[in-house]
């Protein structure tokens, strides 16, 4: 009798043990991600508080940036994703001879074309002053801050002109692909797929586009040399006798090769796109200004200017030699345009265009970790 009561009283101890609530798993701890900062470059990047780098933030956008199905769609003819315009042998813009773009214009699946032509993805961790050609995207959208990544994904992802997606169906999608909420938990804790954490992802992975190895990189740290005609193309590239171009896109001080800020460059005297930098500020001085580009790797980004009016760098060396137009709203920066330009020589323009093509970074354009990944999660 007593080894019955025993072993009942067994029992009953072992049922309340099981019904003791078992301790959480320890939540996956993301590994840190530091950039890098290349020689010369500034220290104060654009990294939100609240979305740190982490290797494995990155590697989830890496994924997301490539995967066709950030439209929310599977179909073969809707796919589309950050990759389908940003391509990475184009410093991550569409390029003129995108195969599916006239004259390297692109348009989302809807077939509406974007209403500027593309800007690179280029060493975009140090912009702090809003992203597009006017610091801004689409006009439907006057109060969302442009100055982060994570919101000009969220604008492309569901601007009618590009992917044209929808949040509940994109997030709703990657939930149930196999491997996704796997690394959405060691990306962000949870492995709830949430279309705010995709924005996060994506931008990691595009704050990793980082271009610093170019010829002029290597001449900056005394590992090259250019030859005499790149040399007289700098030194007409960082004067205010010569080309005039460092006021706006830097030279020795400023190895991005852009300020980052907005200026009425003399394309036009008459202003009628309604999203210029003044569509922005609401200052009348505004009128005909965009976002001076960096010139890294610019010798692969034609079309230029914000309306892809030239197809070739002879043509914008060209306009800033004889064709700027006087306006009111002209930059004061533009010291040339009381003349029509900087006249400079055909000599003087070859040495130009020379200089600027030591700012081509193979590397970049070739690098496999920026690259499109092998296979995706749910491909085995």
């Amino acid at each position: 009798m007593k080894k019955v009561i025993v072993i009942i009283f067994s029992l009953i101890i072992l049922s309340i043990i099981g019904c003791e609530e078992k301790p959480s798993p320890t939540p996956y701890s993301p590994t840190p991600y530091n950039i890098d900062i290349p020689f010369g470059f500034p220290t104060d990047l654009n990294i939100p508080d609240d979305n740190p780098m982490t290797v494995e933030g990155i590697e989830l956008g890496r994924f997301l940036f490539y995967d066709g199905r950030l439209s929310g769609r599977t179909h073969q003819d809707s796919l589309m994703s950050c990759a389908t315009c940003h391509r990475q042998e184009r410093s991550f813009e569409a390029g003129i001879d995108h195969p599916d773009f006239e004259d390297g214009h692109p348009h989302g699946i809807s077939g509406l074309k974007t209403h500027h032509v593309m800007l690179p993805m280029i060493n975009l961790v140090w912009n702090k002053t809003g992203y597009g050609w006017s610091g801004f995207l689409y006009p439907e959208n006057q109060n969302v801050d442009m100055r982060n990544i994570e919101d000009m994904v969220r604008l492309a992802v569901l601007a009618k002109d590009e992917i044209d997606g929808d949040t509940t169906r994109i997030k709703n999608l990657f939930q149930s692909i196999e491997g996704y909420p796997e690394l959405f938990g060691k990306a962000f804790g949870k492995e709830e797929v949430t279309f705010k954490n995709i924005e996060r992802a994506i931008a990691q992975f595009i704050r990793t586009l980082i271009s610093a190895n170019s010829k002029f990189d290597g001449y900056m740290r005394g590992e090259v040399q250019f030859s005499p005609s790149e040399l007289n193309g700098f030194v007409l590239f960082t004067t205010e006798e010569g080309a005039d171009c460092f006021h706006c896109h830097g030279g020795y001080g400023n190895p991005l090769f852009t300020t980052h800020l907005f200026y009425n460059n003399g394309k036009d005297t008459i202003f009628t796109d309604p999203l210029d930098r003044y569509s922005i500020t609401g200052n009348i001085m505004d009128h005909g200004a965009y976002k001076a580009t960096t010139l890294r790797n610019i010798e692969l980004q034609a079309p230029y200017m914000h309306d892809g009016r030239y197809k070739t760098l002879e043509e914008v060396i060209d306009f800033y030699a004889h064709d700027l137009n006087m306006s009111e709203q002209s930059d004061p920066l533009m010291h040339h345009i009381i003349y029509g330009g900087n006249q400079l020589t055909a000599s003087e323009k070859e040495d130009l265009l020379n200089f600027i093509k030591t700012l081509r970074d193979d590397e970049f354009l070739t690098r496999k970790d920026f690259a499109i990944p092998d296979k995706f999660p749910d491909q085995k």
